[in-house]
């Protein structure tokens, strides 16, 4: 009896480190995944900066004639401004995708409500 017992125990065991070693390959497989993601997102930000900055540089090649120095350098100076805010809005917001992904949320940030003692997370 104690026999079957104790094979039943194994069994179950067993059951239960498959279940976690899928449990651990899906969310690899999720960090994976949203790491490509955000690196895309990144890669396709910073390659539309690129095309925003050559088209202000030929804009402000054109209107050269027109304007003074200052007001050509202050726009490519506002330009490049709102360029690299948008690229760091990007790369900020990818990096929130994967810790969120991999459950490491800021459990001081008041926005995350599943690291919280009063709301402790269910997920394996």
């Amino acid at each position: 009896m104690a026999s079957n017992q104790n094979q039943n125990l194994s069994h179950k065991a067993g059951e239960l480190t498959g279940q976690a070693q899928v449990k651990k390959d899906e969310l690899l497989n999720q960090a994976s995944g949203a790491a490509q993601s955000a690196q895309n997102k990144v890669s396709n930000l910073s390659q539309s900066a690129q095309n925003k900055a050559s088209d202000a540089s030929q804009s402000v090649q054109n209107k050269a004639s027109d304007e003074s120095p200052t007001d050509i350098k202050d726009q490519a100076t506002h330009l490049l401004q709102q360029t690299s805010e948008q690229v760091r809005n990007m790369a900020q917001g990818a990096a929130d995708a994967v810790k969120n992904t991999l459950g490491m949320n800021n459990p001081n940030d008041p926005s995350n409500q599943n690291n919280t003692p009063s709301n402790p997370s269910t997920r394996i």
